[in-house]
């Protein structure tokens, strides 16, 4: 008998801050208005994706000193984004980036717990961190977190969530009719939480949602977020743009379980990926070298080299050469964005590649800003893909769009059914909560040793 097929997952990113959406392409539209959220969550159930997954940073970044118009400025909160999406949608999961660092144990459980029981279990916490002061001058704390510390603040304000979130005893009586109160006192316990960042003494105030516990995503490449993610996530969300790296990435990530007690299967591995289709490979390798240049643009591709050198060099055709001069190591002109590295390493990396491919400014960001890309007709995007999973470079994909809100309609109409051809990716769903879709153990069953279909 044959066997069967590893199962793909599959993620429908909104893009937030970002150089992916092409705003000059007429179909592009409002990354605001409610409709737009609709249009992809609802193309995304469509499909039979696992979740619809929302981005978000904590302050509107600036370069030069001034607010960073090449990115998107302004959204609504993610929560309210997310729990008016769980009205029109059915068996979607529903993902938001919600920061480790400037946010508190009993207000996320709260939010989170909230969200899951709305939409009937399908929510998704993306747990992220920071450190830098920038983004902390926004909240009361600002600055306070050495970034050797941001790992300690999340590992806690997870474990405390959860000690929120189990608080409900799993047969909790919500309503007592005879005695007409909110919950039996016994079905609750009082979480007195004492550790390095948080001292709670609280009953919470949310019953016990469908999922238990939202599903945890965590994004994170550095040896510290790698073992963070072990220990605490369901899911990482990862870049990776070859078969090879991404197959280090999966068994270096998976190898880390077994110290947590945990198995092969208890996280997913979700690359980033673009993908451009067309009816020949030719076809969609040309559209594909239209869209990168749409996406870095002269004004983009100098902004970014400015983020490494430290300086301005509005002067630079985007089109000629790398500057001859080193970059200013101490000096940091791009405020809200991370900085990869070390100025004068990246930069000699650069200069490598650049004299290697005989590359542009232009042509070098096009090349080092890219992101995992599918690129041909869609039976040959579909057996790449599989082939990614079965391989186990990944156990699926994010797919970011590059057209709002309308990019991922063409991959549903054309991608997904040769990928139900190939026999690894579902024709309906056979659950309703998000981890039903993922295959995780519900927190609960995982005691008594059950696992999820």
């Amino acid at each position: 008998m044959a066997q069967q097929k590893k199962q793909i997952h599959l993620g429908a990113h909104f893009p937030g801050v970002n150089n992916t959406t092409v705003w000059a392409d007429p179909a592009s539209k409002s990354q605001i208005e409610f409709d737009s959220f609709v249009h992809l969550a609802q193309t995304a159930e469509r499909g039979l994706f696992d979740f619809f997954f929302l981005a978000e940073g904590l302050r509107l970044r600036e370069h030069q000193g001034r607010i960073h118009d090449l990115d998107v400025v302004g959204r609504p909160d993610t929560l309210i984004v997310l729990n008016a999406l769980a009205a029109v949608t059915d068996r979607l999961g529903l993902a938001g980036t919600i920061n480790t660092t400037f946010n508190e144990p009993f207000e996320l459980a709260k939010q989170f717990a909230s969200l899951d029981h709305l939409s009937g279990g399908r929510a998704a916490w993306n747990m992220v961190t920071s450190s830098d002061a920038f983004t902390g001058e926004n909240f009361r704390r600002g600055g306070y977190l050495d970034r050797n510390d941001r790992y300690v603040r999340a590992r806690e304000i997870v474990d405390t969530s959860r000690e929120l979130w189990d608080s409900w005893s799993p047969d909790a009586v919500v309503l007592d009719r005879d005695n007409g109160v909110f919950a039996r006192r016994e079905s609750i316990n009082q979480v007195r939480h004492q550790g390095p960042q948080f001292d709670i003494d609280a009953a919470f105030g949310v019953p016990r949602s469908p999922q238990g516990h939202p599903v945890l995503l965590q994004a994170g490449d550095s040896d510290e977020g790698r073992e963070f993610g072990a220990a605490k996530a369901d899911a990482i969300f990862t870049v990776h743009g070859t078969l090879e790296a991404g197959q280090k990435f999966y068994s270096d990530v998976k190898g880390r379980l077994a110290k947590y007690g945990r198995e092969h299967a208890d996280l997913k591995v979700l690359p980033a990926a673009t993908f451009v289709l067309g009816d020949t490979e030719a076809e969609a390798s040309e559209r594909a070298n239209i869209i990168r240049h749409q996406q870095v643009g002269p004004q983009t591709a100098i902004s970014f080299l400015e983020q490494v050198w430290g300086k301005d060099l509005s002067e630079y055709d985007p089109d000629g050469p790398l500057p001859k001069e080193d970059p200013e190591v101490d000096v940091n002109i791009t405020r809200g964005r991370v900085r990869h590295g070390d100025p004068a390493t990246v930069a000699r990396d650069w200069r490598a590649r650049a004299e290697a491919g005989n590359l542009s400014i232009r042509e070098l960001i096009i090349d080092v800003t890219a992101r995992q890309q599918f690129i041909g007709t869609p039976t040959q995007v579909a057996a790449e893909i599989d082939s990614y999973v079965q391989n186990e470079a990944c156990d699926g994909f994010i797919l970011v769009p590059h057209i709002t809100p309308a990019g991922l309609d063409e991959f549903v109409d054309k991608v997904v059914p040769e990928l139900q051809e190939l026999g690894s990716f579902r024709t309906e769903y056979t659950g309703t909560t998000l981890r039903d879709h993922l295959g995780l153990t519900h927190p609960y069953d995982k005691r008594e040793g059950v696992r999820a279909s």
